[in-house]
């Protein structure tokens, strides 16, 4: 039996009450874990680096980012420095980050791919 779903994010997101809504609409169980009551597991948060590229799993466009001063936002220029500032900043991580079943990672909410990943 494969691993179950899993999705990341913070509950009253918008992206992510729409991501949720999408994989129940479709059957998907989905493991749901709030980064901002659970925290960021390092070593997941390594493996979505590792995936998609620190660049995409570090969201520059939210309210998160914006508030960092301009210091704090110019010391994240590699995979390392942006790791710890999401540990630090879990809200600055783009949502919803989703571990599948097959060991893929998906950052965003794309609708044609997961579509393709449930088969």
């Amino acid at each position: 039996m494969s691993a179950p779903v899993t999705l990341y994010g913070i509950p009253n997101c918008d992206t992510v009450k729409k991501a949720r809504a999408w994989l129940a609409g479709r059957g998907a169980e989905a493991a749901f874990h709030d980064f901002r009551k659970q925290g960021v597991p390092r070593d997941h948060l390594d493996r979505w680096i590792a995936a998609a590229g620190w660049e995409k799993v570090l969201n520059r466009q939210g309210t998160t980012w914006r508030r960092l001063d301009a210091a704090t936002q110019a010391g994240v220029h590699d995979a390392a420095s942006a790791a710890a500032l999401l540990l630090r900043e879990p809200s600055a991580i783009r949502r919803p980050v989703v571990e599948w079943s097959d060991g893929g990672v998906t950052v965003g909410f794309a609708p044609a791919n997961w579509e393709q990943r449930l088969g």
